[in-house]
């Protein structure tokens, strides 16, 4: 119930208040365990990815700072928010996330690990890509479009702010180097930002925009049905 009425508070608002829109919904695995991955850019990430992809199996990571703020940390409890300390190795919500993935439902993250203030794409920390391994789950690259632009559309601008959720194809990432395990972290890692960059327009780019793997990926067919895709080999450099 509360659930559910968290929703439509959120869809509410931000239909009001913005021009919400989700691109790439067939991309979207419809059950099972898989890992959610997205850039980070606002706090309207959260209301404008629960509303499109709400769903009571899914849970993620927040960061720990708000676990005792008196209005955001009950709502984070409502919509599966699992508290992380950032800047160091959090154990018990890495384990939390792997457990969570072996019981068969899906987890959210960005890999990024905060906010990043300008739009522009962070280099991603190494989470994700662990997540991945441990649980032997398949990838989904989603990047919000407009978010970072909000504030000052909406109350600079007096306009409603246009958002938009993309969501990319599934894909799986190549086993890890057992003798390189550190610099398969690495490798798989920029596969996932550079998938999430991918989807996003190039002034989001950041740390990737010179990627020769994000150049790939961008040059691929279009359209391609969304099943779930192997990477294969990566060479990055």
């Amino acid at each position: 119930m509360l659930f559910r009425g968290m929703r439509g508070v959120f869809s509410a608002l931000l239909n009001l208040l913005s021009k919400p829109r989700i691109e790439g919904r067939e991309n979207f695995l419809e059950s099972g365990a898989f890992l959610i991955v997205s850039n980070h850019m606002s706090m309207v990430d959260i209301p404008l990815g629960f509303t499109f992809l709400a769903d009571p199996d899914i849970k993620a990571w927040i960061a720990a700072k708000w676990a005792s703020h008196p209005l955001l940390a009950p709502i984070a409890r409502i919509i599966g928010g699992v508290f992380i300390q950032r800047g160091e190795v959090d154990r018990a919500a890495l384990q939390e996330a792997v457990d969570w993935l072996n019981s068969g439902r899906p987890f959210a993250l960005a890999p990024e690990g905060t906010r990043s203030r300008d739009g522009a794409l962070l280099r991603g920390k190494t989470g994700a890509a662990y997540l991945a391994a441990e649980a032997d789950v398949p990838v989904l690259p989603a990047g919000f479009v407009g978010t970072d632009q909000t504030f000052r559309t909406l109350f600079l601008r007096l306009r409603r702010p246009e958002l938009t959720l993309r969501i990319g194809k599934p894909f799986r990432l190549p086993p890890l180097d057992q003798d390189n395990r550190t610099g398969s972290l690495r490798e798989n890692t920029d596969e996932i930002m550079c998938r999430i960059a991918a989807l996003l327009p190039p002034r989001h780019w950041g740390y990737y925009a010179d990627y020769p793997r994000l150049q790939e990926l961008l040059e691929q067919e279009k359209g391609a049905s969304p099943e779930v895709e192997d990477v294969g080999t990566l060479g990055h450099e």
